[in-house]
This record gives structure tokens, sequence and C-alpha cells, in this order.
């Protein structure tokens, strides 16, 4: 049995093609990513801003741009963030001991909410 010559790859199996009636497509669409800053919103601790990542019409990610270098601030941001993240909504409660640095959070992510809408 020859091989074949060194510079030639053997040909492959046609791949078998799934039917898709016209004008549609096999893969879903993409949906579309948006990012969008909040308003800074200012307490006496210091200046709360967030940047919120839509795909599509969820919230799939929240980015503190500001937030207070204070423990109770520290410690109010990944709380408020998970909770942002299952409500998809601002419509959440504020963390205790830290009740203006979320009520600041709360503020800037409707904003961008808003944003988002326009």
């Amino acid at each position: 049995m020859a091989l074949p010559p060194p510079n030639t790859v053997p040909a492959l199996p046609p791949s078998s093609t799934q039917q898709t009636a016209p004008g549609t497509s096999s893969a879903p669409p993409a949906e579309q990513v948006r990012t969008v800053n909040g308003s800074a919103e200012r307490n006496r601790h210091g200046t709360v801003q967030v940047q919120v990542v839509f795909t599509g019409d969820q919230i799939t990610d929240v980015k503190f741009l500001q937030l207070p270098n204070s423990g109770p601030s520290k410690m109010a941001g990944p709380r408020l963030v998970q909770e942002t993240l299952q409500t998809q909504s601002a419509a959440i409660d504020t963390v205790s001991g830290a009740t203006m640095t979320s009520e600041s959070y709360i503020n800037s992510l409707q904003a961008a909410i808003d944003a988002k809408g326009a």
C-alpha cells in the first residue's frame, strides 16, 4: 500500500448537516451585551458608583467603579451585587451596618438600569 505524498491531506468524509427551514438559523441569536455606568452617589462615607453589564435584558455582572474604603462598605459590596443578580432589579434590601452605602448603591444601580432602557 502506497503512502500519500507528504504535502497532501486525506479527504475527510462529507459532514452531515442539519436542515433548517428557510429564513431560520440553527444557532441561537447572539444576545447583545451592553455595559452601563450608574450615577455617582455620595454619602458621608464616600461615593458609590456601579457599572452594570446586561446580556439581553438580564443583569449579568455588577462592578464597583467607586466604593468607600470602609469596612462596612467593603463587606456590603459583594452582598449587594449577589442580591442584584438574584432579583434582577434594584428592589433589594439594604445591608445592616452599611445603610448609606446600600442606599447609594441602589440609586446608582437604578440609574444604570434606567439608562440601559433609553
